[in-house]
């Protein structure tokens, strides 16, 4: 299929459909009609559209952990345990490395060496290897939404199978669950794969039924510009929309610093329903997700809920749909499932005494928010030239010349040319800008930030500072100082 921004036709559609569903034997167990009667009977309170239209009309922010494990039984009690002990609003299904990579055959030998250790042998749990009736066992156990989180380049037989399943949210994007995550995949063939994930959501809800789509915002967590995240999640909401995805939740990670991560919530809100509306998709119910801190965590329990605690309160105060949870088991590993639910009773008791409450408006809100939107409009506007037009065809080439640029992605499709840094508020700004499209005046505006840091630290503005803010929140501070100040 040749790359373009344009809604599948039923006839693409089904060639590659029976393809897929060839190509592992639980593939058999999705028929579309089955699905959808299936689905209709799903209660209202499982639907993950439904739960976060009604926070976002009630200004409630809901609380998601992260989890997974090998083997239906012993992942059915985990999320009963985030469920019941934690309280959690809305439930995930973290999804193993194997079958992020399409490698079902080693999540087989996986499966069986659980059975045989009699504890998870896989990082999560191998949703495509157990297939739709233990999806709907998964899904008939519990009594909240339930959303696949994963990190698939191509999850179209994932998303068939979770769907069928009656999970009603699906996490990723051609982007997001690329050049973050995969090293030699092309966006070419990620954006293709993701738009037959689209589509099948669109067809979906061609037939009545509400799926929501969340494309993955802190992309690899680490400095990661508002302005270039945010660029990510409205083009991949843009492309979602096209092929029929009504319900759309787009997001953010965490940088620290309160206003600029209040203002890029803000910002996102305001630029993708710009977005949405000029590209003519006016029935589009938008959502926002932010995620606690994702870089280096403190190994002490105690610091670490400092850290969660922070995320929590500037996902209130930013106003986000959603909010996904960090553990105190961060620095270690694989947390424990007392350890997922500690961490989110911190969050809920966080958001629980700031209801409500919102960030005022300032002077330096209102600068953040129009700095970050100047900042993307500059990238889209190039990004829409490149593609003359077609938004698939232009992200490929923003990427070829480096206008779109992922800090610390593995892909050896990103030209990985921008560096960032902190200012001294512990804002994150652009250090190096690669070959990203900005004004001289941003450009200008973003060094003279770093320069300040720079004359405060008395050092100058340097790779040091990067390396330093990498490491920096993990020894307990925002802004990775040098030793004697």
């Amino acid at each position: 299929m040749e790359l373009k921004n344009k809604k599948m036709t039923e006839a693409e559609f089904s060639k590659q459909r029976e393809e897929i569903l060839t190509h592992w034997p639980t593939g058999k167990g999705v028929d579309l009609q089955e699905a959808v009667e299936y689905l209709k009977k799903v209660p209202e309170h499982k639907n993950f559209a439904a739960k976060l239209r009604k926070a976002n009309q009630e200004g409630v922010t809901l609380v998601q952990p992260r989890a997974g494990v090998a083997l239906v039984d012993e992942h059915i009690k985990l999320l009963q345990y985030l469920q019941d002990e934690g309280g959690a609003d809305l439930l995930p299904n973290t999804i193993d490395s194997y079958t992020r990579q399409n490698r079902y055959n080693e999540c087989e030998v996986g499966i069986q060496e659980s059975i045989k250790e009699n504890r998870s042998m896989l990082n999560g749990f191998p949703v495509v290897n157990h297939g739709v009736a233990n999806c709907r066992k998964v899904l008939e156990a519990v009594e909240l939404p339930l959303q696949a989180r994963h990190g698939t380049p191509d999850a179209r037989l994932l998303t068939e199978i979770i769907h069928a399943g009656g999970w009603t949210s699906n996490e990723g994007g051609g982007i997001s669950y690329n050049i973050p995550y995969a090293k030699s995949v092309s966006l070419e063939k990620t954006i293709l794969d993701w738009q037959y994930c689209d589509r099948l959501t669109g067809m979906y809800e061609e037939m009545g039924i509400e799926i929501n789509r969340e494309p993955f915002g802190p992309l690899t967590g680490t400095l990661v510009p508002p302005s270039m995240s945010n660029v990510v999640a409205i083009v991949e909401g843009l492309l979602a929309a096209e092929q029929g995805v009504k319900n759309l939740t787009l997001g953010y990670g965490q940088c620290g610093n309160l206003v600029q991560d209040v203002a890029a919530i803000r910002a996102l809100v305001e630029q993708a329903s710009e977005y949405f509306k000029t590209y003519g998709y006016n029935n589009i119910e938008l959502t926002t997700v932010f995620h606690q801190w994702m870089g280096g965590f403190p190994a002490d329990e105690s610091k670490a809920f400092g850290v969660i605690s922070w995320g929590s309160a500037t996902a209130a105060l930013a106003g986000a749909t959603k909010v996904i949870v960090k553990t105190p088991h961060e620095a270690i590993g694989i947390p424990t499932k007392e350890a997922n639910a500690q961490g989110i009773k911190a969050t809920k008791q966080t958001l629980n005494l700031l209801k409500g409450q919102r960030l005022p408006m300032s002077k330096e809100l209102e600068q953040e928010i129009s700095l970050i939107k100047a900042e993307t409009k500059c990238i889209m506007d190039k990004l829409f030239e490149l593609g003359k037009g077609d938004l698939a065809v232009g992200v490929v080439k923003a990427f070829e010349t480096g206008v779109m640029d992922i800090p610390f992605a593995p892909s050896k499709y990103n030209a990985g040319k921008i560096l960032p840094a902190r200012d001294n508020n512990g804002a994150v700004r652009y250090l190096e800008f690669g070959g990203i499209p900005m004004s001289k005046e941003i450009k200008d505006f973003n060094r003279q930030l770093l320069e300040d840091r720079a004359k405060t630290e008395g050092r100058d503005v340097s790779f040091q500072m990067v390396v330093d803010d990498i490491y920096a929140v993990g020894k307990g501070t925002l802004v990775g100082r040098p030793e004697n100040k």
